[in-house]
C-alpha cells in the first residue's frame, strides 16, 4: 500500500528522513570488530493539539477540539479495554495487546499476582506501516554529539570541533527520546 492508498498523497512533505552513522560494537561478540548502523535524527515531536490540528487540516470536516476530544476519549476507552484484558484493533493503523510482566516463583503454586511487577502495552502496526521504507527518502547528516560539538566550537569563535569519544564513551550514541 503506499501513501496515495491513505489519502496522504497531497500532505506528503518532501521532507526527508534524516540519519547519522555510527561505529557500534557487537555486545554478543566482543573481539568483532564495530560496524556502521544508522540511527534516525528525529525531526520533532507533535503534541497531541498539533496532531489534531494536522488531522483537521487534511479533511476540514471537524474542528482540531473536536478531533481532539475523539482522540482522548479514544485513548481513555483503550485504556479501560486493556485493562480489562482485551486487545484492541485499531483498523489499518494497528493493534495495542495488554502484556505482563513477572518475576519468577519457585514453583506454580508459589507464584501469586505479587509476582507480577508490570503492566504495558504491545503496539503491532498495521498495513498503513507497510512498506515505509520504500516510500521514504534518506538524508544523511551528522550525529547530534557532532552537531552540539560544531555549535560549541562556534559559541567559542573556533571553524573546528572535536566530537572524537573518549575511551570509555563508545563511538556510537543513544537514541532520541520519541
Amino acid at each position: 500500500m503506499d501513501g496515495a492508498m491513505w489519502g496522504t498523497e497531497k500532505h506528503m512533505a518532501a521532507k526527508k528522513i534524516q540519519y547519522s552513522v555510527s561505529l557500534y560494537a557487537n555486545p554478543m561478540h566482543e573481539g568483532d570488530p564495530k560496524k556502521a548502523y544508522a540511527s534516525i535524527q528525529l525531526t520533532g515531536r507533535y503534541s497531541t493539539k498539533d496532531l489534531c490540528k494536522h488531522i483537521s487540516d487534511h479533511n476540514g470536516l471537524y474542528p482540531r477540539s473536536v478531533v481532539e476530544g475523539v482522540l482522548i476519549q479514544l485513548g481513555s476507552c483503550i485504556r479501560e479495554l486493556v485493562l480489562q484484558g482485551y486487545s484492541v484493533v485499531l483498523g489499518e493503523v494497528g493493534t495495542i495487546t495488554p502484556t505482563i510482566s513477572s518475576t519468577g516463583a519457585t514453583s506454580l503454586d508459589k507464584f501469586t499476582s505479587e509476582n507480577i511487577t508490570r503492566m504495558g502495552v504491545n503496539f503491532t502496526p498495521g498495513e498503513v506501516f507497510d512498506n515505509l521504507r520504500d516510500e521514504a527518502v534518506f538524508e544523511q547528516t551528522t550525529t547530534r554529539a557532532a552537531q552540539a560539538a560544531a555549535l560549541e566550537a562556534a559559541k567559542k569563535g573556533l571553524t573546528t570541533a572535536d566530537w572524537t569519544p573518549t575511551s570509555d564513551e563508545g563511538e556510537g550514541e543513544e537514541e532520541p527520546e520519541p
